[in-house]
């Protein structure tokens, strides 16, 4: 077998030749070797005050002003937020100008609400602010222009606020978009039972669910909410408890006050418990009445059981609910709003009295459907208070259409009633329909305005409020 070289060195020491130095002679060579002094830059590496190094940065020291925009659901997102923030030591701020970070919490509804979304974005940015954003508009879509390079925090994920936060103030960008899920299913989203700074301190809003069953054509709330999924009834029963423990109601109550949900009332904390207190419950999501129906449970089986839980004197308020789910629970439902501990309060959005309107908007129901829920609810529950929406100008909408919608609301005179002009959102079938002018539309807004001012709906309760007073 050859040998792997030419030549055998009998040891290590072979390899170092006749003209290498030697130990002594590398000794004596040191002592003409003079160090030369490197000369620190009096600018380079000197940290300034106002832009300290990320690992010198304590989290849960610095102010948090927090913004948002939208629905209840929204509110009680923002609400989870800072609640965290607070028991991590974060301080909550109402002033914008003092605030470290801006947590911007949006709604994707409509283009105003996403207008002042973005310029408050600008104006943040302009003053150095650290900026993290929520909600849906950049759930729905992440990938817009103005949102690059800023922390983002999911709809379903605000339970890891703290940690966004955090990365955010140390000047790294975090997205935190996706799903929570549990073997496979879908969940209705973070925790319930976590910490919470309500801007009320006496009503406890809670999400039922998030997302919906339907796929309307303007909506862009579906692009970030989902599909329906929903809380465990036990987990909402367990949030309501929480939330009315410790606290004693006493209310200055009529029957008469109950259909305006409107109460005198005087709260009493226990300051030796750590209880919350509330004395309101807040029912919301994109739709209540689609509830339990990813789950094999109902509506009316999760508001009995939260009427059990109420309190003497505390009272439970049910948010939106569309047409189509409520038809079929008409009796319970009305059963449910005649309870003492329950307002006469129904949200019920028709959107339009056109049924080719509503065709276009894949509404899956059509006037005579929301006719039938409120007059049997108006017949059922004295004194029920009924709030609807409208959308003026909706594409395709014709004149009588219009004059449809015009004539709902003389006929049923709704004390509360939400206008809103049209507007194409991005990305929704709508926004490629044949558009109707904008003069149009704000003309129809403006009659609609102005046949909902010229009646007083609350005139039989007038002799009643002036004997109160």
């Amino acid at each position: 077998m050859p040998a792997a070289c030419d030549s055998v060195l009998e040891d290590i020491e072979d390899i170092v030749s006749a003209q290498d130095l030697k130990p002594h002679e590398r000794q004596s060579v040191r002592k003409n070797v003079f160090p030369k002094v490197r000369k620190r830059s009096s600018h380079k590496n000197i940290q300034t005050d106002d832009d300290p190094p990320s690992d010198s940065i304590i989290p849960g020291a610095q102010k948090i002003w927090i913004r948002t925009w939208g629905c209840s659901h929204n509110n009680s997102d923002g609400e989870y937020m800072a609640g965290q923030l607070a028991a991590y030591g974060y301080k909550i701020t109402e002033n914008s100008a003092e605030a470290d970070l801006w947590l911007l919490n949006s709604c994707t509804v409509k283009n105003p609400a996403e207008d002042h979304f973005r310029n408050s974005i600008k104006k943040a940015q302009e003053g150095n602010k650290k900026v993290v954003l929520a909600g849906c508009v950049p759930q729905a879509q992440p990938r817009q222009d103005y949102l690059k390079g800023l922390s983002i925090i999911g709809v379903q994920q605000i339970d890891r606020v703290v940690e966004v936060v955090e990365e955010t103030i140390k000047g790294h960008s975090v997205r935190l978009l996706g799903q929570k899920k549990d073997n496979g299913k879908r969940l209705g989203g973070a925790r319930l039972d976590l910490p919470k700074i309500r801007k009320n301190p006496l009503i406890e809003i809670i999400s039922i669910n998030t997302g919906c069953l339907n796929a309307c054509t303007y909506c862009k709330t579906k692009h970030a909410r989902g599909d329906l999924a929903s809380y465990p009834i036990e987990e909402l029963v367990d949030r309501a408890k929480q939330s009315f423990q410790g606290s004693t109601a006493a209310f200055g109550w009529t029957e008469n006050w109950r259909s305006t949900y409107s109460a005198v009332l005087i709260i009493i904390l226990d300051p030796l418990t750590h209880s919350e207190g509330v004395c309101e419950i807040w029912l919301t999501s994109e739709d209540t009445g689609a509830y339990g129906r990813d789950i094999g449970t109902d509506l009316p089986t999760l508001l009995w059981k939260l009427v059990e839980a109420i309190p003497e004197g505390a009272m439970l308020r049910l948010g939106m609910t569309n047409p189509p789910y409520i038809l079929e629970h008409l009796e319970e439902m009305a059963k449910i709003l005649n309870h003492p501990r329950v307002y006469a309060f129904l949200h019920i959005p028709v959107q339009s009295a056109s049924d080719s309107v509503l065709m276009d908007m894949k509404r899956e129901y059509c006037v005579a459907d929301f006719k039938r829920v409120v007059d049997f609810l108006k017949e059922k529950v004295p004194g029920i208070t009924i709030a609807t929406d409208i959308i003026c100008g909706f594409p395709g909408e014709m004149d009588e259409d219009f004059q449809e919608t015009m004539k709902l609301v003389e006929q049923y005179r709704f004390p509360s009633l939400f206008i809103n002009q049209f507007y194409p959102r991005p990305g929704t079938p709508a926004a490629k329909m044949h558009q109707v002018p904008a003069a149009v539309k704000k003309q129809r807004t403006k009659d609609l305005s102005q046949l909902f001012h010229s009646y007083n709906p609350y005139d039989h309760k007038n002799c009643f409020l002036e004997e109160v007073t």
